[in-house]
């Protein structure tokens, strides 16, 4: 998720643990832990390869919340030497931090929770990593307890309402994913289309319409349906797979990377003399109309062989080619069920 609602839920989490004792700091030190994670952009900065690879790596597993957790309840310890004590500070530091990690799991980018042990990417893809209302009535109650004395119980309460209103949402989330998934899974078998190898994600800023990708021999396909749809007939595109471009290079460490990255779910593309990967799990735009399938997604690799033989690995993310009102306009629409509103 976004850094503001890391630093909000690790807020929330530390007025739970510490509220009472601790005071504004306990929402202060929670903010700050909840987005310690996070600081793994500065080791990734520059490389695409690092990016997918560090991103969301050691600083987001289990382990790290273990290991950081008594370093700073220690540290904060020594620093206000108060009646909060050690175990009291490693509590909150331990759950605003590793609380991070657990939200970054819904969404579809992925986090390795159990390095160093696997690098098993969780990602259960049922929420965007920005969604405001998840966010927002939980940031509401964190600011209203910050004016509330910690002795009142209606400090309590409204940090308690915040946790429990965005815990029902993201528990809604997988309730909306699994119906979706369902619906899905019937209209493939419908059109006839057989894949052992399919996911189900969701689209920015809802948790209303939602994407499904199902892999076949030759590529995949790509179909939306919104809850406020008025039927469940899926009309789905189709992208080839076109591995046989990666023809001398299929099993280097760069690009077994992308593909881990990419739960397998990829196509590849040559443009001129460029070599583009692109990562479907991660849906489409919508565009169906596009002219190749790296233009259908809001970002690609590009795949660059160097004088010395090595891979160099670029990032596109093509923010230049999307028109922000207009695609929200088709967002927005299509959510509310017009099936024809990335088409227009």
């Amino acid at each position: 998720m976004d850094s503001l609602t890391q630093f909000v839920l690790g807020a929330a989490v530390g007025e739970a643990v510490l509220g009472k004792k601790a005071g504004n700091k306990a929402i202060l030190w929670g903010g700050i832990a909840g987005t310690i994670p996070d600081l793994d952009v500065f080791f990734t900065m520059g490389s695409a390869l690092k990016e997918i690879t560090l991103h969301r790596g050691f600083s987001h597993s289990l382990l790290f919340a273990v290991l950081m957790a008594p370093l700073l309840g220690w540290l904060i310890n020594k620093f206000y030497k108060d009646q909060v004590g050690f175990k009291g500070w490693t509590l909150l530091f331990f759950w605003s931090i590793v609380t991070h990690p657990i939200l970054d799991s819904f969404t579809t980018y992925g986090t390795q929770l159990f390095l160093p042990f696997s690098d098993y990417r969780a990602g259960l893809n049922n929420i965007f990593i920005i969604d405001f209302v998840y966010t927002v009535p939980l940031m509401v109650c964190v600011i209203a307890c910050l004016f509330i004395n910690r002795e009142n119980p209606k400090r309590r309460k409204w940090n308690n309402f915040g946790l429990i209103f965005s815990s029902a949402y993201m528990l809604l989330s997988l309730v909306n994913k699994g119906y979706a998934s369902y619906v899905f899974t019937n209209s493939l078998e419908e059109k006839g289309i057989k894949t052992e190898h399919c996911m189900t994600g969701v689209t920015p800023l809802n948790i209303l319409l939602w994407y499904n990708v199902a892999e076949v021999d030759s590529g995949y396909y790509v179909g939306y349906y919104s809850l406020l749809d008025n039927d469940k007939n899926i009309d789905y595109a189709f992208y080839k797979r076109n591995e046989q471009l990666l023809a001398g290079i299929e099993n280097t460490y760069e690009v077994n990377r992308l593909k881990w990255f990419s739960n397998n779910f990829y196509a590849i593309e040559k443009v001129d003399d460029e070599l583009r990967f692109v990562s479907l799990k991660f849906g489409t735009t919508g565009n169906e109309n596009a002219t190749s399938v790296s233009k259908a997604v809001p970002f690609y690799f590009i795949i660059k062989k160097q004088e010395d033989g090595s891979l160099l690995l670029e990032n596109n993310r093509g923010e230049e080619d999307i028109e922000l009102k207009k695609a929200f306009g088709q967002l927005y629409s299509r959510v509310l069920g017009n099936k024809q509103a990335f088409k227009e």
